[in-house]
């Protein structure tokens, strides 16, 4: 699939923002979350009252729709959750499906196809979205640069961008993914090595770094990201050990879908009380309740108890081969049901709610697809792949190898290159202390993270305090929800921030 940079210009000095009469519109982010507010910006405006737009600027260094989370064109990394759920359109569930088909697909909408497939489904619909807004007068740009901060200051923002230039725009939409690797314990001492990968993607930049076959690759991480390199270096011929502090791997589903019905016990998850001591428990049996209203199959019986992760991973994909497992069947319905639960708790108590349930998190709702874990078992088989039994309590770099200690272990291990899997950081925005520029990154001693948002997802300078015409949506809003990455929220997020901005609210 071939990518696009849709750059258009208008003409005009980016410093004073759009082209033409109208309010000016930035959207800072082209990836998924960026699109839906595009392409449901677009779509709104002919109904919206107040003042028109005339310009809207997007602004990301990476073409439209071609983002980390779905940009990369290797076959072998898939989408982890099924076409019926990925439709930049809420209003419009089956837009993938339709734009799949379009173009010779003949799969089952419940079914997984590869993350280039959804970046150029993004790219086709923003790039729809930008001819409907020419037909109507409404100037579009895309900016391939990043936006460092947006100087809200008595006037219009001002965006600063990481080239020197800045612009100005009466709205601002901020809808950046993430960016920023996460630091496994013991290695952040190496974060700079030319032998430590921060993060397996881009995929070629894994393979450049990594060389011919038959390199000996340590893995940091068990979940999606880990998988992911595993599935890339096993393929390249290198030999991969995989390492955690859980040691586990995630258990196995045939795809994350569409709900197939309503479920009542999940509906009452929105009257429970935050403090009730009990909560887990309630939450857990609310859970259990609506996986029976799929079968009599008891819960035990559609997931492993083996201990060791491998045999469990045969084993779960066996289960789900044959049909037998029916949790994945809710898995979507409670990521939208925890949603609601904790739209609007502060976000301390959020973060606290996701560590207690993120054992249930890390291996059930971000499930492999049978297919990765079919690619898994294969390797396990042939020797290339396997999972450490412990995490490191030990690493240096030494005379052009790792030598990585386990507790227990005695010999030291020996590896040629450390590929950080653990994840990323969220997008963290950060008011600078004089409370003048909002910062799209950490800050600096004295600045304030911004924590809380408001259910109309705009910024503000303190609670209470009125809000900027500064919005936020997808990844962003984890300072309000959990599972803000988890794309019907954030297609339902864009819709709501697309409508105010076109009505000028």
């Amino acid at each position: 699939m071939t990518r696009r940079n849709d750059d258009v210009s208008g003409g005009g000095d980016r410093r004073s923002g759009g082209d033409g009469d109208g309010r000016t519109v930035a959207i800072v982010g082209a990836g998924a979350a960026g699109t839906s507010v595009f392409a449901q910006l677009v779509a709104a405006l002919p109904r919206a009252g107040g003042a028109p737009v005339g310009s809207v600027l997007v602004v990301d260094p990476s073409p439209p729709g071609w983002g980390l989370a779905f940009g990369d064109d290797d076959p072998l990394l898939m989408c982890n959750s099924a076409v019926n759920v990925n439709s930049l359109l809420p209003d419009r569930p089956d837009d993938f499906a339709d734009h799949l088909r379009a173009r010779g697909w003949t799969g089952a909408p419940d079914t997984c196809v590869p993350r280039a497939a959804m970046a150029a489904y993004c790219a086709d619909r923003w790039s729809s979205a930008r001819d409907t807004a020419a037909r109507a007068g409404v100037t579009v740009r895309h900016l391939p640069v990043r936006a460092a901060s947006i100087r809200i200051a008595g006037g219009p923002p001002r965006l600063r961008l990481d080239d020197g230039s800045e612009l100005v725009a009466d709205d601002v939409v901020l809808a950046t993914g993430v960016h920023r690797p996460r630091v496994p314990r013991g290695f952040a001492a190496f974060t700079g090595h030319p032998r430590y990968l921060d993060s397996p993607y881009p995929s070629a930049r894994l393979r450049a770094a990594l060389g011919a076959e038959g390199r000996r690759v340590l893995v940091l991480g068990s979940r999606q990201s880990a998988v992911d390199a595993a599935l890339l270096l096993c393929r390249d011929g290198h030999r991969t050990t995989l390492t955690s502090p859980s040691g586990s791997l995630p258990a196995v589903r045939l795809s994350l879908h569409a709900p197939p019905r309503d479920f009542p016990p999940l509906e009452r998850m929105a009257r429970l009380d935050p403090d009730d001591p009990l909560l887990e428990r309630r939450l857990t049996r609310c859970v259990v309740e609506a996986v029976r209203l799929l079968g009599d199959r008891p819960l035990r019986a559609q997931t492993s108890s083996a201990a060791d992760p491998v045999r469990r991973l045969a084993e779960e994909t066996a289960l789900a081969e044959a049909g037998v497992c029916l949790w994945p069947g809710v898995a979507v319905a409670v990521i939208e049901a925890l949603t609601a639960f904790a739209d609007g708790l502060p976000a301390d108590r959020t973060r606290a709610l996701m560590r207690r349930f993120d054992w249930f998190v890390g291996r059930y709702l971000t499930a492999l697809t049978v297919v990765n874990a079919r690619r898994l078992l294969a390797h396990c088989a042939t020797g290339a792949l396997r999972v450490a039994p412990a995490y490191p309590e030990s690493a240096v770099f030494a005379d052009g190898v790792w030598r990585v200690s386990a507790p227990g272990s005695g010999t030291p291990e020996t590896y040629d290159h450390v590929v950080n899997a653990t994840g990323f950081h969220p997008p963290e925005v950060t008011w600078r202390a004089d409370g003048t520029e909002l910062l799209l990154r950490p800050g600096d001693t004295g600045d304030t993270v911004l924590d809380r948002l408001e259910a109309d997802l705009r910024v503000r300078r303190a609670p209470g305090a009125p809000p900027e015409r500064v919005w936020l949506a997808g990844t962003g809003t984890h300072v309000r929800i959990p599972f803000a990455n988890h794309l019907r929220t954030m297609t339902r997020q864009a819709r709501w921030v697309a409508g105010q901005v076109a009505s000028g609210g």
